[in-house]
């Protein structure tokens, strides 16, 4: 299957392509409200259809019924870590190097500590300096707690070779930037990393579930990301750990919980860290939650993860192209990059009026999102969009910009959430 040739692309077009799509059948997991173009599953992800099942079945039946017994007879106790070697499957990992668990930022804490204490005598820390900010602020946070002359070293993607050098201890980055889309290359990078004795760690948020990331073929020492974009696991559904099986019982997380402890019902005075992933634990765990995330890596695990990149590359290419051609007058300037093999499942566009425009847009069933000071984000998650439903979001943004709907005053009212 190809993207047409032709110009201009018609709907006809977009039309063919979805009967040629091997991916069309996920749409019907999947809970779409009728009439709505949601592009921006690379924020929150749709929610599956047998998602509201599942809670009201662990609602009801293991929490109402079932009660503390659920613990043992529903296998509470062991969601973080089966729900680890599924998100494992998905980045390229090994049964028992993931789990799922917390928040992103507060699962960065923990490895970045972790790859400190392994690099004792070096300071330095290499960050993306336009990175979403919890990333950097979370480190900032440790780096003024250690003191003792640690540092962070902001660079931005062009010149991330030549910062990794002999006072580094930890590469920490975004695989896939949250507002161009932006790839970083992992495999060099990390390789880079290495090569002067530093250890490395991906956030993995805007690309699990959307490339097909290799975390053990590129020799990742860590990594952490969100199950609620790509994976549909629901909004603020935990985050993820991986940790290589090489660093286990050498690199320890400081948020030494009783999960994490190497036998947590004996209920002994001192922490003793568990000897494998469990030590990035910490605290009980929000099983509604993970029970919920299950669903939708459930779903995911059916689809062929070069299909879904296929598809992701095709249908962000297909919104550019049609940008170019029904909205070259209208102020857009594209930030994403052109090259659909180091550009993630979004497209993101420059515009002075963006808030605006985009609430507009939004008001017209076609949902994106804003990121300041201008920058306006389309996601295009593969398992639910079509090749139509591009075309149609396009129609619409160009009769949003051609009646100037946007300068309503309304749509210029910033909301606590953009």
């Amino acid at each position: 299957m190809s993207l047409p040739t032709m110009n201009p692309i018609t709907h006809a077009d977009c039309e063919q392509l979805d009967q040629q799509d091997s991916l069309a059948s996920f749409r019907d997991m999947f809970a779409i409200p009728e009439g709505m173009i949601y592009l921006d599953g690379n924020s929150l992800g749709v929610r599956p259809k047998a998602a509201l099942a599942r809670a009201i079945e662990v609602v009801e039946q293991e929490w109402g019924t079932g009660l503390i017994k659920s613990w043992n007879e529903a296998d509470w106790f062991q969601l973080p870590q089966k729900l680890g070697d599924k998100v494992a499957k998905i980045i390229g990992a090994d049964e028992g190097e993931v789990v799922v668990t917390d928040s992103t930022g507060i699962n960065l804490y923990k490895v970045l500590a972790a790859a400190l204490t392994q690099r004792p005598d070096r300071k330095v820390i290499v960050m993306n300096g336009s990175n979403f900010p919890t990333d950097n602020y979370m480190a900032q946070g440790l780096v003024e707690q250690l003191g003792d002359g640690y540092e962070i070293r902001f660079i931005e993607q062009d010149n991330v070779m030549a910062a990794i050098d002999d006072d580094v201890a930890a590469v920490c980055l975004t695989h896939v930037h949250y507002k161009t889309g932006s790839i970083f290359d992992m495999a060099a990078i990390t390789a880079k990393a290495h090569s002067v004795g530093a250890l490395t760690i991906w956030d993995l948020c805007h690309s699990a579930g959307a490339l097909d990331v290799q975390l053990n073929e590129c020799n990742v020492d860590f990594a952490v990301g969100c199950t609620y974009k790509y994976l549909n696991g629901g909004p603020g559904s935990p985050a993820f750990i991986f940790s290589a099986k090489r660093h286990h019982g050498k690199a320890l997380q400081p948020l030494t919980g009783w999960w994490g402890h190497a036998d947590p019902f004996a209920f002994e005075r001192d922490y003793r860290p568990a000897s494998g992933i469990d030590q990035m634990l910490s605290g009980t765990q929000p099983i509604l939650s993970l029970a919920v995330t299950e669903v939708g890596l459930d779903i995911f695990l059916q689809a062929d993860i070069e299909q879904v990149r296929r598809k992701s590359k095709q249908l962000t290419q297909l919104f550019i192209d049609l940008m170019a051609q029904r909205c070259s007058e209208y102020g857009f300037s594209l930030v994403s990059p052109v090259d659909g093999d180091l550009r993630g499942s979004q497209v993101s566009f420059n515009h002075d009026d963006g808030y605006p425009v985009m609430q507009a847009l939004i008001s017209r069933d076609v949902v994106g999102d804003f990121r300041a000071p201008k920058n306006v984000r389309f996601g295009f998650t593969p398992l639910y969009i079509s090749y139509s439903d591009v075309w149609d979001a396009v129609d619409r943004l160009v009769n949003i910009m051609e009646t100037q709907l946007w300068k309503q005053p309304e749509f210029n009212q910033r909301g606590a959430v953009t």
